[in-house]
């Protein structure tokens, strides 16, 4: 991807806005590490004054950082739809649905929950990755927070500018006039809608390719009917089930995950 050469602005509202939503995603991988952390010093308190902290690396109170996590816990849901492959899956898995013309089979609960499965297992790496590189040396107080959320923006800032299109990145750059700016301090409030509406492209793409087959099928079916002089029986009597078979026959859900996984360059 070819870009810019200066550097990002270092503005305090650019960083907190840009990085509400890796705060999501730190927030839910440490939140069982900050749950026993505070039932462990639940019986202490300890109140010290004095200019000892005094030129030593600035960091967050701990009780502040309980009470953000949870409040931002709320807004994880958020982080699965739009920070990670969960929206492509989802949207292909309803146009299967769509293109077999079923109502309810597969239930919503099901493709969710496929899609929620899906998303685990394409984004481990990169939380794997996350967790090594910025939780476990965060916890065993290595470093700060805010150098943990400068590692922890790494991958997935890679990862959504792997699946983001050039075009879509640089209209984010032109609304947001920030200048010229490096492809590896691109701010997230930059990245995320980018890889957002690239997700949505791909995934209507890939919903298009798997409707065609099927909307053939109900043509040559309501042809044939027409020829015959059977006007009065619906097409989907008879299509429906041909494309039940054929999708059973071509193992249509081994073909549609695997699709949707290799998309990812996994």
């Amino acid at each position: 991807m070819r870009f810019f050469s200066s550097s990002i602005p270092s503005s305090v509202g650019l960083r907190s806005k840009g990085r509400l939503g890796l705060w999501l995603l730190l927030g839910v991988m440490l939140f069982a590490g900050a749950g026993a952390q505070a039932q462990t010093n639940a019986n202490s308190f300890n109140l010290s004054i004095g200019l000892n902290g005094l030129g030593q690396p600035v960091d967050v109170d701990g009780a502040i950082k309980v009470l953000a996590i949870m409040t931002l816990l709320t807004l994880a849901p958020s982080i699965i739809l739009l920070m990670t492959c969960f929206t492509r899956i989802v949207i292909v898995l309803s146009f299967v649905r769509s293109a077999l013309s079923l109502q309810g089979a597969p239930s919503n609960q099901i493709i969710v929950g496929l899609s929620l499965f899906l998303t685990f297992f394409i984004m481990s790496p990169v939380w794997e990755k996350i967790d090594h590189e910025a939780i476990t040396p965060y916890r065993a107080k290595q470093i700060t927070s805010e150098v943990a959320l400068d590692r922890a923006a790494a991958p997935i800032r890679s990862f959504m500018l792997k699946q983001t299109r050039p075009k879509d990145v640089e209209l984010f750059v032109a609304l947001a006039k920030t200048g010229p700016i490096p492809v590896d301090k691109l701010p997230l409030k930059i990245v995320i809608p980018s890889f957002i509406i690239s997700e949505l492209r791909t995934a209507f793409q890939m919903g298009f390719l798997l409707l065609v087959p099927f909307i053939l099928i109900d043509l040559v079916v309501a042809t044939v009917l027409m020829s015959m002089g059977m006007m009065m029986m619906p097409p989907m009597t008879i299509s429906l089930p041909l494309k039940i078979l054929l999708f059973v026959l071509v193992d249509g859900w081994h073909l549609v995950v695997s699709s949707i996984v290799q998309s990812f360059g996994t």
